[in-house]
């Protein structure tokens, strides 16, 4: 088994992740979490849970002002997301022009979204730009362009497709007339696309990337299924020794993102946010803290017991240094340091306990037991139970000390097992 692993498992693992594309959207979709927290933060200012300060945050007109700041950050994701993807492909490939290809890969997207806003009177209102779109509708959108937008600039820089002037000419004008032709195909070939889908498919590139992809994976996502698995990849290639969490999440992060926006979208069309409405349940609020809650394999009843209980002297005090970073979820010295890697004896905790949490969660949240999460999201450094009232209220931040107990009771039986083996060693040395 731990040959398979380290020989087949791991490099074919590793190799898949250092993929130009996957370090690209990797990469570059941390460009966008830095706007959805600050995005977040407004949003939860603006619909405070305390009935007496919403009030007259309403009526003093600051919920304008804070509605305003989170529509020009949470519902730009797109945007960003396309940006910074570009911008990390031709930095990844050693282009110093990188910042140029970024900017023709948002061109190319503007351009590649509807140019038209219907509205109620059922007229055609054009040269407008959606929000809609910007936000996590146009994300998967977005994301081929970035990468598309991203390649066809690299492809030209690399073929040394440049208009060169002479040495004497200043270092800015000079990098901007290199940078003509390769920004020019991107943009070129963009109209070309657009040009297509506008006289063959009467429809724009981002409608048909929306019905044909977006939502189809949105669907399989979003489903019973979709947790299971995910939860399950991410313990194993922890166990592994991969970071599961930056393989899945540079998979998931798009999906999940595009989910907690379009159950944000509901609330701001006026509707109740359940699932028969079309809300989502598996966002990236889920994925943050409820699977990945006090970092993979939820570890918390782990490092309690490492903390006050161990007898063996390498597990007390890896615990008690873990403990406060595993508060903030953080817990990659447990993982590592005791370690999980490869331990056939935390295997099946490490396991099984967030696929269940996974489906419990779930099921509660698809039954109305607990709230299905809106576009307010927090830095997921934020420790458990804080982080469950911010984005869900007190039933969020409940059953998250729900499953930290159940943790403790989960990992009990196995730690302990690991325990007494590594002090029947320590005292065999002594």
């Amino acid at each position: 088994m731990k040959t398979f692993v380290n020989q087949k498992l791991v490099p074919n693992v590793m190799k898949f992740t250092n993929t130009k594309v996957i370090r690209a959207l990797k990469d570059g979709m941390m460009f966008v979490l830095p706007f959805l927290i600050i995005g977040s933060l407004f949003l939860l200012l603006a619909n405070l849970p305390v009935p007496v300060i919403a009030k007259w945050i309403t009526h003093s007109g600051w919920s304008d002002v804070f509605n305003q700041i989170y529509q020009s950050s949470f519902s730009l994701m797109a945007i960003f997301a396309v940006v910074g993807i570009a911008y990390t492909y031709i930095k990844n490939e050693q282009i110093t022009s990188a910042f140029s290809g970024s900017l023709a890969s948002l061109g190319a997207f503007i351009m590649l979204l509807p140019s038209s806003v219907k509205a109620k009177s059922g007229e055609q209102i054009p040269n407008i730009i959606s929000k809609t779109w910007t936000a996590g509708q146009g994300m998967i959108c977005a994301i081929i362009i970035g990468l598309a937008g991203g390649f066809i600039y690299s492809f030209c820089v690399k073929k040394d497709w440049r208009i060169k002037l002479p040495e004497g000419v200043p270092p800015a004008v000079a990098n901007s007339f290199m940078s003509l032709i390769p920004s020019g195909a991107v943009i070129v070939s963009a109209g070309v696309i657009y040009a297509i889908f506008k006289f063959l498919a009467r429809t724009s590139f981002a409608e048909l990337i929306y019905a044909a992809i977006q939502t189809p994976l949105q669907h399989v996502t979003d489903s019973l299924g979709g947790v299971i698995i995910m939860s399950l990849v991410m313990s194993l290639l922890w166990w592994c020794g991969v970071h599961g969490g930056a393989i899945c999440g540079a998979i998931l992060t798009p999906i999940l993102q595009s989910n907690m926006s379009a159950n944000q979208a509901l609330l701001d069309a006026g509707k109740k946010l359940t699932v028969n409405n079309g809300g989502h349940i598996f966002t990236q609020q889920f994925w943050d803290n409820y699977l990945c809650m006090t970092g993979a394999g939820i570890v918390f009843g782990l490092v309690i017991y490492m903390t006050f209980f161990a007898k063996s002297t390498s597990l007390k005090e890896l615990g008690k240094l873990s403990l406060l970073p595993n508060i903030f979820n953080i817990n990659e010295p447990i993982i590592f340091g005791t370690p999980i890697v490869m331990n056939l004896y935390l295997l099946v905790p490490f396991l099984i306990f967030p696929m269940f949490v996974g489906i419990a969660s779930y099921l509660l949240m698809q039954v109305g037991i607990l709230p299905l999460f809106s576009g307010v999201m927090v830095p997921w450094t934020t420790p458990p139970i804080v982080s469950g009232f911010l984005i869900g209220g007190w039933r969020t931040a409940l059953w998250q000390l729900v499953i930290i107990l159940l943790s403790a009771v989960v990992y009990w039986p196995f730690i302990k097992k690991y325990d007494q083996i590594l002090f029947a060693q320590q005292q065999a040395k002594a």
